[in-house]
């Protein structure tokens, strides 16, 4: 389990919004870029990293009750993607770190994957 403050720290992140929720605790990482296996798959708790950044990622957060995301390689949402998260309360934080790196980083660290070993075709 990591605050998102940990988070921050750890991957040299910038925050984006909603400052006053870096005390929320993930106990999950998502790393991906298919919104619908994160409906499908993600748990409580969970932090979304991906390097899709548009409205729908936005959307996904709020009905997966998404922790907060992590946009990966220094890719940056539009005022309107800040916006509405800002407004449901979902913090944003940008890391130039890839995707993968990002992932381990935070696994070593304490997150687990949050998606059942099966689940999703591994080859």
């Amino acid at each position: 389990m990591l605050e998102l403050l940990q988070v921050k720290e750890i991957l040299k992140a910038e925050l984006l919004c909603c400052f006053e929720m870096l005390k929320n605790e993930a106990t999950n990482a998502c790393g991906a870029d298919l919104m619908s296996d994160v409906l499908a798959f993600t748990k409580e708790k969970t932090l979304l990293l991906t390097g899709l950044v548009n409205i729908q990622v936005i959307r996904t957060a709020e009905m997966s009750d998404l922790v907060g995301i992590v946009f990966v390689r220094g890719k940056r949402p539009t005022v309107e993607i800040v916006e509405l998260a800002r407004k449901k309360g979902i913090p944003i934080l940008i890391t130039d770190y890839p995707l993968y790196e990002a992932c381990g980083l935070l696994y070593i660290n304490g997150l687990m994957n949050n998606t059942p070993r099966g689940t999703l075709n591994e080859g």
